[in-house]
């Protein structure tokens, strides 16, 4: 599928989120990832959080434009996904299914255009529901909007609207969300002096409880094997991460949460391993 235009709705604001909440966790993770010479890869995470331990696999095959990603966890859930890409020209399907739960199927479509992306997606069960989302714009600056309706209930289940401007050392965003009760504005910016790294800023407005957030983070590359992210709130919620490449195949991740207004509470950490023999 072609990388040019707006891109999807899900993407506004996407790299400043990411900045700000992927990969902290304060949860104790391994992860192993192999691969075959016929085109199977091979997932297996395990996952301690207090003092119990899940896990799960997950398999891998891709064929020309076909993928298909089948899921088994310890709580006998099995997932599997089936894509399809440029089945037409600029167009993703997507089906997905989670089992024992059959009501749980899924069909997508995605479309790209130079100057517009559109999906839509809707349950396989006896009471649909039907999302979509819609950008229109270029690379630099897009409009969007995305909902779901539920033909049960002929009323929408949420409807959100964005906008973003990219420039190439930075990128703001403009979200309202959930039914208009929540302003997202985040500004994200690449600084030259912090040997490639990031600074971002998020403020949220939510206006049934005029509540007001503001988060600042950063992300330093400390050399070619290691990157220091780290982030603050004015609720005094400290969360930081290291993350270091062990060897050209293998990641070490380590995550605390810290909060500075509430000394007595112990700080939480996190430790994840991606090995990729």
């Amino acid at each position: 599928m072609s990388s040019k235009g707006p891109g999807l709705f899900s993407d506004i604001g996407k790299k400043a989120k990411d900045l700000l909440t992927k990969d902290y966790s304060t949860e104790q993770k391994v992860t192993l990832t192999s691969y075959s010479d016929a085109g199977i890869a091979l997932n297996s995470t395990v996952v301690k959080k207090g003092g119990l331990f899940s896990g799960d696999v997950v398999s891998q095959y891709k064929h020309m434009n076909a993928t298909v990603d089948f899921k088994v966890n310890t709580e006998s859930e099995v997932s599997t996904t089936f894509t399809i890409i440029d089945f037409l020209p600029s167009a993703k399907a997507i089906a997905s299914i989670k089992l024992p739960d059959y009501k749980s199927g899924k069909l997508e479509v995605q479309y790209l255009h130079e100057h517009t992306s559109f999906t839509s997606a809707v349950t396989l069960n006896q009471s649909p529901a039907i999302d979509f989302s819609a950008t229109i714009g270029t690379p630099s600056i897009a409009f969007g909007a995305e909902g779901s309706y539920s033909t049960v209930s002929a009323n929408f289940l949420k409807y959100n609207a964005g906008v973003s401007l990219t420039k190439p050392d930075s990128t703001a965003s403009v979200i309202l969300a959930d039914k208009g009760d929540l302003l997202r504005v985040s500004y994200l910016r690449d600084l030259n002096w912090l040997n490639g790294g990031t600074a971002v800023g998020e403020v949220t407005r939510r206006f049934s409880t005029n509540e007001n957030t503001l988060t600042v983070g950063c992300s330093y590359v400390v050399d070619s094997n290691t990157t220091v992210r780290t982030k603050l709130n004015n609720n005094g919620n400290l969360g930081a991460l290291l993350q270091h490449r062990v060897t050209p195949r293998a990641f070490l991740t380590v995550s605390g949460a810290f909060e500075t207004l509430a000394l007595e509470k112990e700080p939480k950490f996190g430790l994840a391993l991606n090995l990729k023999p």
